[in-house]
Order: C-alpha cells, then structure tokens, then sequence
C-alpha cells in the first residue's frame, strides 16, 4: 500500500472518530440532565409526602425540580427555606 493512502485512511478515521465522539458526549451530557432532573422531582416529591405533617409544600415544576436536582440537598433545603420564610 502506498504510503499516502495509509496516512489518509488513518486520518479520515480519526475524523470521523472525533465527530462521533463529540455527539456521545453531548448525548451523555443530555442523559445526565435528563436524570438529575428526575431525581429532583422524586426528592420533591418525598419532600412533599412528609412535609405534609409540617405544613410544608413545595411546587414541583421545572425549576424546582432543577433546582433540587443539581444542587441536591442545599438545593432542596434552600427551597424549603424560601417556601417557609420569604413566600
């Protein structure tokens, strides 16, 4: 084989490697979001089922369920903090 042919092949491979690459990672990125936002809305809801004895109720939306999600439990208790004292 010449050796131009083999320096192409490997340089049109490690495109092609590098553009796939990039989109799994971004569908990686979107997978991760996708379930922090789940977890959020699922604490939201825990919250919710027994913060119902205190009196304590917090919307589960979009934002709150982000909130929640990726900041965890600061997140959550920032929320619940908000919900009793400035609203």
């Amino acid at each position: 084989m010449e050796p131009n042919v083999v320096i192409t092949v490997l340089l049109a491979l490690i495109a092609v490697l590098l553009i796939v690459g990039a989109r799994l990672k971004a569908l990686r990125l979107i997978g991760y979001a996708a379930i922090r936002l789940i977890v959020g809305a699922l604490a939201l809801f825990v919250i919710n089922a027994i913060g119902g004895h205190f009196n304590i109720h917090i919307p589960i939306n979009l934002v709150t369920s982000i909130v929640c999600g990726f900041l965890g439990l600061p997140g959550a208790a920032a929320l619940i903090v908000i919900d009793r004292y400035i609203l």
